[in-house]
This record gives structure tokens, C-alpha cells and sequence, in this order.
């Protein structure tokens, strides 16, 4: 896991392996369990902090320290713990396969990541998949996902968005493009949507978003919400908010997953841990800018127990 500067979890000062490993053995040694000891450790670590942690705990005691964890907690907590303790790429590895195994596909997790994370995770959970589970993830999504959804995820897949600055000829010639593709003929060319929105930087977009309303007098979003339907319209529409905040693309998902009756904790785990090094100073601001409360508060009310500490100590206050 890159840490990001605006991550809420840092590497520790004055790391120390073989001593975290030693409070972690003694917090499940016995009877009963110190979740509070566990919590302490492994919120207030990076994710490589955590891997040394790991190595060191089998080599200390000839133990496994995720199967400690496993056999030790249960549920939510469970499985915040052991996110946390997988390699960035091998989580995200995880969840997709996750979304794809057994009847159904859980759509919105492949779109939830493909859509948002940059070419380098891409590349990284890519070769993820193929070590951990011997598959090929392009295969897979090929066979869970069909039409024009299936070819946006394709082409994310091949992690290679530009990454060059804004050429404004260019932003002008596909925001009449994406126009004339879409609201301005009988039908939609779907592809021409999927290979801009997909190949352009994000600044290069931006600059094509913003000629799009001129000519359109609406934005990009509402006129895909108009043209497209299902998973696709979900799809391009997560790219185009990514585009204009990828923090605020998290902020709205974390609140639906607490919103209402129930909680999708899985949505939860997943964006909290996998965002905990990387942008979730600016999840959380957007956050309270868009629900007036913080996303710690919201936590509070919607989870309990050592669940509920362990992502207030990952979220930080």
C-alpha cells in the first residue's frame, strides 16, 4: 500500500516487529482474547508494518498470525482484522474474485474498484489475482459480465488511462463527440463513450466535461443517467465522478452503506481499509461536507462493540 499523504494511517515511529509480535501473541495467548491490545497494534500500523509483523510472529512462535486472528475474533471484527492484514493488491484481488464466485455477480464491487483505482493498481491487482487463485481476472470478468459492461471493465482492466496533461483541441472534439454519440441521435454509440471515458487523463476529461455542459446544457453524469441503463450506466457514471472526486465518489458509497435500516458492512471494511492509506483525510472531509456529520459520528451510531473501535482507530477522529 502506497501511503498517500492524505491517508489516516502512517507507518509507525520506532517500529518495532518483534515487539508487536509479542503483545499480539500474549492479547490471544490463553483464555479469553485482548481485543483491545489487537486494535491498538495493528490500527496504528501500515500495511507493509503489518507484513513485517506477520513474518516475525511465524518466526517467533511457528504460528500463523492471520489464523490467530481467525480463530480468535468473529464477524465484523474478524473480517476488518484480516483485511488488514493483506497486501493492498491482494485485497482488492480478494474482493473482486469474492463478487465473482458462486451464483450471481456482486456488480457494484467490480465497479466500486475497477472504476477508481489507477493504472499501477491495476497492473498490481492483476498479477495479485493470477498468484493467489491461478485465474486469469480478465477471463473471469469476461464470463461473469456481458455487453457494453462487460467491455468497460475490459478496458479498465488493461490499465491504460493517459496520464498527460489537457490538450483543450482535443477536450473540445470529444465533448462534441460524447454529445453526438449520446443525447444528440436516436440511439446510443455506447462505445464511443466507453473509449474516451476510459482512455483520457483525468485532467484531459475534466476539460472535456466542462465543453460537454456548454454544448449539452447538462453535465456528463445526467446524460449518461439519461442514455445508459444497469450496470453500465453505474459504471461510467463512477468514472465520472472519480474523475471529479474520487474522495467524493467514497464519501457517497460510505453513506449508503450506513444510511437506513442495516449496515453493508462489506462496503464498509472494504472502502475504510483499502482507502486507509490513501485518501481517507479527504474521504472524511467530503464526507462532513456532503452529510453535515463525520463519518467517525456516523461509524458510531451505525456499528458497536470492538468493531466499531477497530474502524474508529483505522478512520481516526
Amino acid at each position: 500500500m502506497a501511503s498517500g499523504d492524505s491517508g489516516t494511517v502512517k507507518a509507525a515511529d520506532n517500529f518495532n516487529a518483534e515487539e508487536d509480535a509479542e503483545v499480539l501473541r500474549k492479547a490471544m495467548k490463553g483464555l479469553g482474547t485482548d481485543e483491545k491490545a489487537i486494535i491498538n497494534v495493528l490500527a496504528n500500523r501500515s500495511c507493509a508494518q503489518r507484513q513485517e509483523i506477520k513474518l516475525k510472529f511465524k518466526s517467533m512462535y511457528g504460528r500463523d498470525l492471520v489464523k490467530d486472528l481467525k480463530s480468535e475474533l468473529g464477524d465484523n471484527l474478524e473480517e476488518v482484522t484480516l483485511a488488514m492484514m493483506e497486501p493492498c493488491e491482494l485485497f482488492d484481488a480478494k474482493s473482486l474474485r469474492k463478487a465473482m464466485k458462486g451464483a450471481g455477480t456482486d456488480e457494484a464491487v467490480l465497479i466500486e474498484v475497477l472504476c477508481t483505482r489507477t493504472n499501477a493498481e491495476i497492473h498490481a491487482l492483476r498479477k495479485a489475482y493470477k498468484e493467489e487463485f491461478s485465474r486469469d481476472l480478465e477471463n473471469d470478468i469476461e464470463s461473469e459480465t456481458s455487453g457494453h459492461f462487460k467491455r468497460l471493465l475490459v478496458s479498465l482492466l488493461q490499465g491504460q488511462r493517459e496520464e498527460s496533461g489537457v490538450d483543450e483541441a482535443l477536450a473540445a472534439k470529444e465533448a462534441q463527440e460524447l454529445y453526438d454519440a449520446g443525447e444528440n441521435r436516436w440511439g446510443t454509440d455506447e462505445s464511443m463513450f466507453n473509449k474516451i471515458l476510459v482512455t483520457r487523463s483525468y485532467a484531459q476529461l475534466q476539460c472535456t466535461f466542462d465543453l460537454y455542459v456548454k454544448i449539452a446544457k447538462r453535465d456528463v453524469y445526467s446524460a449518461i443517467q439519461k442514455e445508459m441503463s444497469d450496470d453500465l450506466r453505474d459504471g461510467m457514471q463512477a468514472v465520472v465522478r472519480c474523475v471529479h472526486s474520487r474522495p467524493m465518489y467514497f464519501a457517497e458509497k460510505l453513506y449508503k452503506s450506513m444510511k437506513g435500516a442495516g449496515t453493508d458492512d462489506n462496503t464498509l471494511i472494504r472502502i475504510v481499509v483499502s482507502r486507509s492509506e490513501k485518501d481517507l483525510e479527504e474521504v472524511k472531509a467530503k464526507f462532513l461536507e456532503m452529510y453535515h456529520k463525520t463519518l467517525g459520528k456516523m461509524i458510531e451510531g451505525d456499528c458497536s462493540g470492538d468493531y466499531k473501535r477497530m474502524l474508529l482507530a483505522i478512520v481516526g477522529q
